[in-house]
């Protein structure tokens, strides 16, 4: 990972990243709603800097994990890890929130291989990364503004590459990241005006996808050669060196 990355938490402690926080929150809860009633145990792991989203699920039984690679720098509350090498068994967990993370990781196939691996078979992966058509990706002064952005299309197509099966797309942050009080005061407006009428023009992508169990198989049985025995015919030319039978 790249350690330009400019301090998600300090981020998320001023006016312009608590409204970003605001917004993103929205479209996660959007797609992983809370169960009523708890709900069945849902075990998530948050990849990156998840801080201000691991708490969406406050009643629902099962673990929450806060994991953050090394290139990212120490985060509170949060281990870290390489990305190449999970601490994590196989198939461990039900969900995977990765934001932070992509668009500066060192090695995205590396990063996202991990991601299959540690999923459980019916498991889901969202990946929360900045657009490259929004504004968000033009301005280094926030974490959205580091690393490499993604269009819709080229996240789809990595995801898929690394036997993931694409579900839901989402979007958000439509308001400039400026922090300018009026524009942040209307910043739910921008979002829903946004989403209605520019839905390609968010300041980050969002994309649910599932773990392709079947992707890692073959696409059909390999063909297997068989050795057929038959009796040799009268007169057949004996193998040269071979002794005649007596």
């Amino acid at each position: 990972m790249s350690g330009e990355v400019h301090g998600p938490a300090e981020f998320y402690r001023v006016p312009l990243g608590r409204v970003a926080a605001r917004l993103v929150r929205v479209r996660v809860a959007a797609l992983w709603p809370a169960a009523a009633g708890g709900g069945p145990r849902l075990d998530v792991l948050g990849l990156g800097w998840a801080g201000p989203y691991l708490s969406l699920w406050p009643d629902q039984p099962g673990r929450r994990i806060a994991l953050t690679p090394e290139g990212l720098g120490p985060m509170p509350g949060s281990a870290q890890v390489r990305e190449q090498h999970l601490p994590l068994p196989d198939r461990c967990m039900d969900r995977i929130l990765l934001i932070h993370a992509l668009e500066v990781s060192e090695s995205a196939h590396a990063l996202l291989r991990e991601c299959w691996r540690v999923l459980r078979d019916d498991g889901r992966l969202m990946v929360v990364v900045p657009n490259r058509l929004g504004s968000w990706a033009l301005f280094d002064h926030t974490p959205f503004g580091q690393g490499r952005p993604y269009s819709r299309g080229q996240l789809e197509g990595q995801l898929r590459r690394q036997m993931f099966a694409v579900t839901r797309r989402d979007a958000a942050l439509f308001v400039p990241p400026f922090p300018w009080s009026f524009a942040l005061r209307g910043a739910a407006l921008w979002d829903r005006t946004g989403r209605r009428l520019l839905r390609r023009l968010g300041g980050v992508t969002l994309i649910e996808a599932e773990k392709d169990v079947f992707g890692a198989m073959p696409a059909g049985t390999p063909a297997m050669g068989r050795r057929v025995v038959a009796e040799a015919p009268a007169g057949y030319a004996r193998i040269k060196g071979t002794a005649p039978d007596r």
